[in-house]
C-alpha cells in the first residue's frame, strides 16, 4: 500500500446507520460508504488523526441503534438529520462517548485499535499505537486524545486491545474482582461464557481457586469452555428445558458468584440457586436487547431473602485502574495462564454482519473487524 502524507486527503470508507432499529436488527440497517478524510489536524488544536486497525463489535452497540425517548447511559448513534438535536444532549453523556457525535454525521463508533498518523497533542506522537472509542471507518479525527490509552505491549497481538487487553478484559477483571469479590473455593456461574468477557471471567475464577461452570449456545462453545479455558463444567443452554434444574445439578450447594451477561429467564433461574450473601456483577443482559417488551424478573425478592448483592458495572468507572489491569493481564498472557479466542472479520464491508452475528451467537470468541494491518 502506498504511504500517505500528513495533510493529504485520502479515501475513507465508513459504516453508517441508515435508520433506527426496533426489534431484532439486520445488517441492512447499516451501510458502507466511501468519502474522504484529511490526514491533518486543525491548526492550533490538540486533536489527532488515527488510522483504524481493528474495531470491536460489542453487544451494547444494539442500544445505540434505537432512538431513546430519554437519555441512556450511552447516546444513540446519530442520523444526519438528528445531528443538531443530539448535540444539545451531549452534556448528559458519560465519557468516553460524549466527544464523538461531531466526528462524522453518521459514522458508527466503538472501541478500536489505532495508529496515530497526525497529532497536535504533546502526549501523542505520529506512529503511537493507541486504543479508545473511534469511528467505524479507515481514518478518524479524534478531538479528545486524552480519552485514549497508549498500548504498552505491542509484542502481543494488537487485536487483543479490542478484547482481553481492552474494554472486555477490564470489564471482566473489574467485575469479577472489584464487584464479585471472590474467595478461594467460591462456586461461580458465568453466562455467555464463551464471549469476549465470559471466557476471561472463567479463567480468572480458576486462577483464584474457584469452581466454575459456564453456559454457552452451542456444543462447540461448550467444548471450548472445558478444554481450552479450563472451566470445571459447561452446558449448552439451548439443550436445557429447565434451567433451574440444570443449575441445581451443577451447583447442588448453590452459587456464590453469578457473572451476569444475559438476564431474562437465566437470571430468574440463578436467583433461585444463589447462596446467602452471594454476589452478582451485572455487565449486560443480551437476551433483552432486541425485545420490544422486556422480560420482567418475577422472583426478585430472592435478593432480599438471600441478602444478595447485585451491582451493575460500566467499564469507564474503572478507567483509573486500566494500566494496573493491563500489566496484570499481559503477564497472564505471556505466562500462558490466560488463553483468548477471537473471531476476526476482514474489512469494513463485513462489519455490519459481524455485529449482527453477536445476537444470533454466530461468533466464537471475541468478535472484531480487521480494518488494516500494520
Amino acid at each position: 500500500m502506498a504511504s500517505t502524507a500528513a495533510g493529504e486527503e485520502v479515501p475513507n470508507k465508513r459504516v453508517v446507520l441508515k435508520h433506527y432499529v426496533t426489534g431484532f436488527p439486520s445488517a441492512d440497517a447499516m451501510e458502507v460508504l466511501t468519502g474522504t478524510a484529511s490526514l491533518a489536524v486543525p491548526p492550533g488544536s490538540s486533536a489527532m488523526v488515527v488510522k483504524n486497525l481493528y474495531i470491536s463489535c460489542d453487544p451494547y452497540m444494539r442500544d445505540r441503534m434505537t432512538k431513546h425517548e430519554r437519555p441512556s447511559y450511552v447516546p444513540e448513534f446519530v442520523l444526519g438529520e438528528d445531528l443538531i438535536t443530539n448535540l444539545c444532549y451531549k452534556s448528559l453523556w458519560p465519557p468516553p462517548f460524549r466527544w464523538y457525535k461531531f466526528i462524522c454525521l453518521q459514522t458508527l463508533v466503538n472501541f478500536g485499535v489505532c495508529k496515530v498518523t497526525a497529532s497536535g497533542h504533546s502526549d501523542y506522537k505520529v506512529g503511537d499505537l493507541v486504543w479508545g472509542v473511534t469511528g467505524w471507518e479507515e481514518y478518524t479525527l479524534v478531538t479528545e486524545p486524552e480519552s485514549f490509552f497508549k498500548i504498552h505491549h505491542p509484542e502481543l497481538p494488537l487485536s487483543y486491545y479490542t478484547g482481553v487487553l481492552g474494554m472486555p478484559g477490564l470489564t471482566a477483571w473489574a467485575g469479577f474482582f472489584q464487584v464479585g469479590k471472590p474467595k478461594k473455593g467460591d462456586y461461580v456461574f458465568v453466562s455467555a461464557a464463551s464471549g469476549a468477557v465470559g471466557q476471561l471471567v472463567g479463567q480468572l475464577a480458576k486462577l483464584t481457586g474457584c469452581y466454575v461452570v459456564g453456559s454457552a449456545g452451542s456444543d462447540e462453545k461448550v467444548n471450548l469452555l472445558k478444554n481450552k479455558f479450563g472451566f470445571d463444567e459447561a452446558f449448552n443452554y439451548k439443550k436445557e428445558a429447565d434451567l433451574d434444574a440444570t443449575l441445581r445439578r451443577y451447583f447442588p450447594e448453590g452459587i456464590d458468584i453469578y457473572f451476569e451477561s444475559v438476564g431474562g429467564p437465566t437470571l430468574e433461574a440463578v436467583l433461585e440457586n444463589m447462596r446467602p450473601h452471594g454476589r452478582i456483577p451485572a455487565v449486560g443482559m443480551i437476551s433483552q436487547y432486541n425485545l420490544e417488551e422486556k422480560h420482567g424478573v418475577r422472583n426478585i425478592f430472592q435478593v432480599v431473602a438471600k441478602r444478595l448483592r447485585m451491582e451493575g458495572l460500566l467499564v469507564f468507572d474503572y478507567y483509573s485502574d486500566y494500566y494496573k489491569f493491563e500489566e496484570e493481564m499481559a503477564g497472564y498472557l505471556k505466562e500462558g495462564k490466560i488463553s483468548y479466542v477471537e473471531d476476526i472479520a476482514e474489512g469494513l464491508e463485513e462489519a455490519p454482519a459481524a455485529l449482527i452475528g453477536l445476537f444470533t451467537g454466530r461468533n466464537v470468541g471475541k468478535q472484531l473487524v480487521a480494518v488494516a494491518r500494520v
